[in-house]
C-alpha cells in the first residue's frame, strides 16, 4: 500500500518536510500559493486551447527528492510516498474486502480526488440520470461530422455535399444549444438524425486523407475534454465554497443573540463558577465557532447522561462568537448540566506564533492511499483524520485547577452516558484516544520532522479523548509541541495549519492509551457506506469528513441522528430560518 497524498480539509496540500543530515528541516516549496483564492481559482476556469493544454502538459515534470515525488496536478498539488509493501494488517480477499466496504463512499476515482478531493465522492452520489439517449447519438453524429467537413470541402465536385454537411452541422448545433435531455429536442429531431446519417455515409465513401480526419478528431477531443475539465473545476470549486462555509442563516442567528445580548438586562446572566474548578464534577471541553454545532454535542451528551448535574462543559470560542454563545447557552437549560463560555482571546497565553487564535477548533486531514497488491487493481482509500489543533495544546494553561477532561469536537454526536469514558483507566498515560491503526508512523513519515519515532505506531484520532491533566503537565507535551513547531516553518496560515498533523502526531505517540473502537463511529462526513447497526452501536457518532450534518451538502441518511437534538421552538432560529 502506498500513500498518495495529505491534504486539509479544505483540500488545501500539505507542506512535506524532509529532515537533512544536521538535523535541521526544510519545508519542499509549493508551487502555487497555499491558500485558494477566488479571483485566481476562477481565472483557472478559463478552459485552454489545445495549443496552450499541449505546452502545460509539457511543462509540467515531475521533481523528485530522496523517495518524495512531487507531481504538478491542476490546483492541487499531492505528494507520494512509495512503499515497498503493503502496510495493512490484512492479505488477499481480507485486503480486498477492506478497501471495497462502503463503496462509493470511499472516492474510488483516483484521478478525480487527486484533483477535486471529496467532490469527486459527492457528485457519484448525487449523479441525476438524465434520459438524454438520443441527445448523446446527435453530438456522436455532430463530432463524425465536424471532423470529416474540412477534408470535404476541400475536394473538387464535392460542393452540394459539403453545402449538406454545413447545414446539417448548424442543424445539430442549434438543436443541442437547446436541449440538455431528449424531451427538449423539437419534433424533427428524427428526421435532421437521418439526414445526418446518410450525409456522414456519403463523407465516408470519398477519398480522403485519413491523417487529416484523425487529426480533427484529436483537436475535437482534445478541445471537449478541456471542456469537461472546466467545468469539473468549476463544480468542485462551487462544492468547495459550499462545504467550507457557514450558511447565511447560521450567520443571522449569531448576528441577532449577540443584538439581543446586549440589549437584555444584566441580571439573566447566571453562573455556577464553584463547580468551574472542581475536579469532582465531569469536565468537557469543547473549542468552537460553530454555535449549533456546539450546542447540538453538548445537547446530545446531557440527554444521554444518567447524571447530568455532575457535568461542567467549558466552551472556549473566539470574540466574534463569545457574546452569541452566551446568550444561547443562558437562554436554553440543559438537564441541570452547566454551561460555562470562555472568550479564547481573553486569556494572557503564551503566543505559539501567528494564527494561534484564529483557528480554534481541531484540524483535518484528508490522506489517500492506494494498494499495491499484485493480484489487485489498484484500489484507492480515503480517510479524514482529525488532529489537534494549536490552541488545544493549552489545556493545562487554561485549566490549571483540573486533573481530568473530555474533550469533544462540535462535530460529534453523543448516544450514551460517558461516565465509563470519565473514569477510563488511562494507565499512566496523558491522554486515551481511537487509533487508526490503518495509517503507519511510516506511511507518514515524508510529512513527519526529524524527529525520533516508532515507524509501527498508529495514528490517533481527536474527535473524543480523556486528557489526563497532571501526566500532561508532568510529561511537558506542551513544551514538546513548542519544540515541533520550532523545527517548522509556519509563516504562512496553511503551513501553520498544515503543522498541526506532526505536531500532534509526535507530540502524543507515546503518552497515549488506546479507547475501544466500539466507543466511536467515524466518517459520518465522507463514508457514505456506514450501515445503521454500527451507528447504533456507537456511544459516539463524528461526522469527520467535508460533508458536516449542518449542511445541505452532508450526507442526508446520516443527517438524522444530528437533527433529532436541534430544537425546533426556538425564536431566533425561526426568525433566521435556520433549517439544517
Amino acid at each position: 500500500m502506498s500513500l498518495d497524498s495529505v491534504y486539509l480539509v479544505d483540500e488545501s496540500a500539505v507542506s512535506v518536510y524532509d529532515g537533512s543530515e544536521g538535523g535541521s528541516l526544510e519545508p519542499i516549496p509549493p508551487e502555487e500559493n497555499d491558500t485558494l483564492q477566488v479571483n485566481s481559482t476562477l481565472k483557472e476556469f478559463v478552459p485552454p486551447t489545445p495549443k496552450e493544454w499541449t505546452n502545460t502538459n509539457g511543462s509540467q515534470s515531475d521533481t523528485v527528492i530522496g523517495n518524495i515525488s512531487i507531481h504538478p496536478v491542476p490546483s492541487i498539488q499531492q505528494a507520494t510516498v512509495l512503499e515497498d509493501s503493503s502496510l495493512l494488517n490484512i492479505t488477499g480477499t481480507d485486503l480486498k474486502d477492506s478497501f471495497e466496504q462502503g463503496l462509493p463512499g470511499d472516492e474510488n476515482g483516483k484521478s478525480c480526488q487527486l484533483q477535486f478531493g471529496s467532490y469527486c465522492l459527492w457528485s457519484v452520489e448525487h449523479e441525476e440520470v438524465m434520459k438524454d439517449f438520443i441527445v448523446k447519438r446527435l453530438k456522436d453524429q455532430l463530432f463524425v461530422a465536424r471532423a470529416y467537413y474540412p477534408s470535404i470541402v476541400k475536394l473538387d465536385g464535392m460542393e452540394k455535399l459539403s453545402h449538406e454537411m454545413k447545414q446539417n452541422i448548424q442543424e445539430h448545433g442549434h438543436m443541442l444549444s437547446e436541449a440538455i435531455s431528449d424531451s427538449d429536442l423539437p419534433e424533427l429531431h428524427r428526421v435532421n438524425m437521418a439526414k445526418m446519417d446518410q450525409t456522414i455515409a456519403a463523407a465516408k465513401s470519398c477519398a480522403v486523407e485519413c491523417t487529416n480526419v484523425e487529426k480533427k478528431l484529436m483537436q475535437l477531443l482534445d478541445m471537449f475534454e478541456d471542456e469537461a475539465l472546466f467545468h469539473a473545476r468549476q463544480s468542485a470549486y462551487l462544492y468547495r465554497l459550499g462545504v467550507q462555509t457557514l450558511p447565511k442563516s447560521f450567520h443571522c442567528l449569531s448576528m441577532r443573540l449577540t443584538v439581543d445580548y446586549f440589549n437584555a438586562s444584566a441580571d439573566m446572566e447566571h453562573s455556577d463558577a464553584e463547580k468551574f474548578g472542581n475536579p469532582a464534577f465531569q469536565h468537557y471541553v469543547i473549542f468552537s465557532t460553530n454555535l449549533l454545532a456546539s450546542s447540538m454535542t453538548i445537547n446530545s451528551s446531557v440527554i444521554n447522561s444518567e447524571e447530568s448535574a455532575n457535568m461542567v462543559f467549558h466552551l472556549m470560542t473566539d470574540g466574534q462568537n463569545f457574546y452569541a454563545f452566551k446568550n444561547w447557552f443562558i437562554r436554553n437549560s440543559y438537564k441541570g448540566a452547566t454551561i460555562r463560555v470562555l472568550n479564547f482571546e481573553d486569556f494572557q497565553v503564551k503566543n505559539l506564533g501567528n494564527g494561534i487564535v484564529d483557528q480554534l477548533s481541531s484540524e483535518e486531514f484528508r490522506i489517500t492511499s492506494n494498494s499495491n497488491a499484485v493480484t489487485l487493481n489498484t484500489l484507492t482509500r480515503t480517510e479524514y483524520i482529525s488532529m489537534f489543533g494549536h490552541s488545544l495544546f493549552l489545556l493545562p494553561e487554561l485549566f490549571t485547577n483540573l486533573k481530568r477532561v473530555i474533550v469533544l469536537e462540535d462535530d460529534t454526536i453523543v448516544q450514551r452516558d460517558l461516565s465509563l469514558l470519565w473514569n477510563l483507566d488511562l494507565k499512566g498515560k496523558v491522554i486515551g484516544a481511537v487509533q487508526f491503526c490503518r495509517f503507519k508512523f511510516r506511511q507518514l513519515r515524508a510529512y513527519l520532522p526529524n524527529f525520533p519515532y516508532n515507524s509501527s505506531s498508529c495514528i490517533w484520532m481527536s474527535g473524543v479523548s480523556v486528557t489526563d491533566l497532571n501526566e500532561w503537565r508532568e510529561h511537558d507535551v506542551t513544551g514538546i509541541h513548542h519544540r515541533i513547531l520550532e523545527k517548522l516553518r509556519h509563516d504562512t496560515e496553511a503551513s501553520w495549519r498544515s503543522a498541526a498533523l506532526p505536531a500532534g502526531l509526535l507530540a502524543f505517540e507515546n503518552p497515549i492509551h488506546p479507547i475501544e473502537d466500539q466507543w466511536v463511529q467515524f466518517g459520518l462526513g465522507h463514508d457514505y457506506g456506514l450501515t445503521h447497526g454500527a451507528i447504533k452501536k456507537a456511544a459516539i457518532l463524528h461526522y469527520n469528513g467535508n460533508m458536516k450534518p449542518w449542511l445541505e451538502l452532508g450526507i442526508h441518511r446520516y443527517r438524522k441522528y444530528w437533527k433529532r437534538y436541534l430544537p425546533r421552538d426556538d425564536v431566533f432560529m425561526m426568525d433566521c430560518n435556520v433549517n439544517p
